[in-house]
């Protein structure tokens, strides 16, 4: 599979090494946004099909790097496919998101779950891996993801989206080793299903931890990122002759940057919370920087978003090691020309001053 690659500069900042500009992807850069995707979305005709049909996934997945000149492709799945494949009833519901029918509310129910082998169960991630990668040819790098244990943990024991977490964090304050119990079993599908994804193609991993800003300093060291280490030590990080850099972001996380960086991962995703110059002073170079518009500065005018965009990059400076992104998902009713406007000025700026 391995294919020289047009465009690496991506995957050479991931690892804080020179680049001609800053490169810049965007967390769901294929979504609703673009006609394109609403209309292979329609097609398709529910959003879990889009998800688990290979040829769906690998459409809306190389749509945006079609129509901008984008660094890198992330595939087109959702952080929720291993509890989806353990049986737990997941739907999507139209302006609520996802829903389990059949929520974890007991240590027999976690002790019930079955750990789903990636080349069977989750089988239709790869496929769609390996479709996606023969049809960049090599354009641009591929970004393959996972829900973090204690992300997933949220959706599978609450049942949906939460404010509060009362379930989860009820279980948390009253049986702790129960808890301790699934985030352990989840760690190792994460692991299984990450490695899996770098065997089928992915070129970069990245786990997506939604909701670890949530936790107490203590909690979240204790049930987030105490498994996200243990998923980033197990992981195959040397694959076709390249090292696959990974990618931990954890919304909200911003008060734990040193703790983060000692995972073992090669960049941390920042929100909009966080200022990039900040956190580039508290970590030195010890990893990479992803982030970190907040995406509805992409509702202004063209010369806000430039104005916002060239702020973000003067804080974090010129050198390596900046990989310009939101600080989490695009939304779906953000203006097209907005994100062109972004992607535009990221590149210019970085013509000018990425080497030092």
């Amino acid at each position: 599979m391995a294919t020289a690659l047009d465009n690496n500069r991506f995957l050479r900042a991931c690892l804080q090494q020179e680049v001609d500009q800053v490169p810049v992807w965007l967390m769901r850069q294929a979504g609703r946004y673009l006609p394109e995707y609403r209309a292979t979305r329609a097609r398709a005709g529910d959003f879990l099909t889009l998800c688990t049909t290979p040829e769906l996934a690998c459409e809306v997945t190389l749509q945006p790097i079609d129509r901008f000149p984008l660094d890198a492709a992330i595939l087109f799945s959702d952080i929720l496919t291993i509890p989806y494949v353990m049986g737990l009833g997941l739907s999507f519901q139209e302006g609520e998101g996802p829903v389990f029918a059949n929520p974890l509310r007991s240590a027999a129910d976690i002790a019930r779950l079955s750990q789903p082998d990636p080349e069977t169960e989750l089988r239709f991630v790869m496929d769609a891996l390996r479709l996606i990668r023969r049809e960049l040819n090599g354009r641009v790098p591929l970004i393959g993801f996972a829900g973090s244990p204690w992300t997933l943990a949220c959706y599978m024991i609450e049942g949906r989206g939460s404010r509060d977490f009362i379930h989860i964090k009820g279980l948390l304050y009253s049986d702790p080793a129960t808890l301790h119990r699934l985030l352990a079993h989840l760690a190792d599908a994460v692991s299984a299903y990450l490695n899996a994804q770098i065997a089928a193609g992915a070129q970069a991993v990245m786990l997506f931890d939604t909701w670890g800003g949530s936790l107490s300093t203590p909690a979240y060291q204790e049930f987030s990122l105490a498994y996200m280490t243990r998923i980033i030590a197990g992981l195959h990080r040397e694959s076709e002759g390249r090292t696959v850099p990974v990618i931990l972001f954890t919304k909200g996380g911003g008060n734990w940057l040193e703790a983060m960086a000692d995972s073992g991962a090669d960049v941390l995703g920042l929100d909009w919370s966080t200022e990039l110059g900040m956190a580039r002073q508290r970590l030195g170079q010890k990893v990479a920087l992803q982030g970190n518009m907040d995406p509805i500065a992409l509702y202004g005018s063209s010369a806000g978003v430039h104005q916002e965009a060239l702020r973000i990059l003067e804080s974090h400076g010129p050198g390596a090691g900046h990989i310009f992104n939101l600080g989490h998902g695009i939304t779906p009713q953000t203006p097209i020309e907005n994100v062109s406007t972004l992607i535009d000025t990221v590149h210019h700026w970085g013509q000018a001053k990425q080497t030092v």
